[in-house]
């Protein structure tokens, strides 16, 4: 009896890492959800893309705003209520200049292992305040670092609200985003028709980012694609 215990043991511990660790790879899967919709990328053959930022507004909102005005490029922008909150002026600015709100929660807390009415408080206050900025069309999701598991999904599917994630992200990767060129080359080398860009331009530490929307916006187009926003990438589904 004992011999069948010490073996059990250790397999159960096996099981259980076996479990937690596809709840992580669950949590941060880019390409599926348990429920709702889930766009990580839109499956077209026309060479069109969306260009998307995460976090923010913060004061380098007019240096983003020019640079996509220079390269004649509408931005869906995946705000956070809070920052929202810090400078609502600038959301403004974004809508003034034609670009795409969406929510990216209040706080940008990781979404996961929440309560319903926390997540719910996160969403409809954000949603809130992007309809304060004055921007009226149709407001995707988007969840901080990715993450979701099951009460996100839920909630958003019960509003039938799509969740984007993306398929290109450049700075993430340090080496990548040492440099506005490195990013600039690793997009192109990365994108396909219907790719979702994903851009960090806000802080002080992602200059490089402000400094590559051009340089992104141009060399996809030297490629023969076009600049959508998220919504009108939807529609080309």
């Amino acid at each position: 009896m004992k011999k069948k215990i010490g073996i059990a043991v250790p397999i159960a511990f096996l099981v259980l890492l076996a479990a937690l660790y596809g709840l992580y790879e669950l949590t941060a899967s880019r390409t599926y959800q348990v429920m709702g919709e889930l766009v990580p990328r839109v499956e077209i053959k026309q060479k069109a893309v969306a260009l998307t930022f995460d976090d923010g507004p913060t004061d380098h909102v007019d240096e983003v705003i020019a640079a996509l005005a220079e390269a004649e490029v509408k931005a869906t922008f995946y705000l956070t209520g809070r920052e929202i909150e810090q400078l609502p002026d600038a959301a403004k600015k974004l809508v003034a200049a034609g670009h795409e709100l969406g929510n990216h929660s209040y706080s940008h807390r990781r979404m996961v292992f929440k309560s319903p009415s926390f997540l719910r408080e996160e969403i409809e206050r954000t949603d809130e305040l992007i309809r304060a900025a004055g921007y009226q069309g149709e407001i995707t999701f988007r969840p901080p670092n990715g993450k979701k598991l099951i009460a996100l999904p839920w909630i958003l599917s019960q509003e039938d609200r799509t969740t984007v994630m993306w398929d290109v992200e450049p700075d993430s990767d340090p080496d990548v985003a040492a440099t506005s060129d490195g990013i600039v080359a690793h997009v192109a080398q990365q994108v396909q028709p219907g790719s979702i860009i994903l851009l960090h331009p806000w802080y002080e530490s992602r200059e490089t980012s402000r400094a590559a929307i051009q340089g992104v916006v141009e060399t996809l187009r030297s490629q023969g694609y076009e600049f959508k926003t998220m919504s009108e990438l939807l529609e080309l589904k």
